[in-house]
């Protein structure tokens, strides 16, 4: 596993990543001033987005599903705890999915991509919205139960 956003994990059999670039931002104002420069007052933090980005060779690595389960993901609107699965592991805070674009290329004749590059942008919010269950339903609808109750 490369990374982890809730229960959606990046790797060679979903989407394989090859590059995390990470943009912090800290918000300092300004007021003007006559025959000075603008003073500035620092007032926290700004936004954090982090851009994951990879290639997905459909034939050989990762799978057309991953990205429409990241659409289902961003289409909820709620915010996923990312964490990468280095050694050690290093956790980033709670996203939400602002942007998924892709690029599809080698096209076969049936129209098909054989490469689609994909570039994930993700916004930081505050730690408390992530998805406590990690996107996973604790009560999903399933029937086979039926013969417990």
């Amino acid at each position: 596993m490369l990374f982890s956003l809730g229960q959606f994990t990046f790797g060679l059999q979903t989407l394989p990543t090859d590059q995390l670039r990470r943009v912090a931002a800290w918000r300092h104002p300004s007021s003007s001033r006559v025959g000075a420069r603008p003073a500035r007052q620092f007032v926290g933090q700004g936004d954090e987005t982090i851009n994951l980005s990879g290639v997905l060779a459909p034939e050989f690595a990762g799978s057309m599903r991953s990205l429409d389960a990241l659409r289902k993901m961003a289409d909820s609107g709620k915010a996923w705890a990312l964490v990468s699965g280095g050694n050690p592991c290093e956790v980033f805070g709670a996203f939400v999915i602002e942007n998924l674009t892709e690029t599809r290329s080698v096209l076969i004749d049936t129209g098909a991509a054989r490469r689609i590059e994909f570039d994930l942008q993700l916004m930081r919010v505050d730690d408390e919205r992530a998805e406590p269950s990690g996107g996973v339903d604790p009560w999903p609808v399933d029937d086979n139960w039926e013969w417990w109750l």
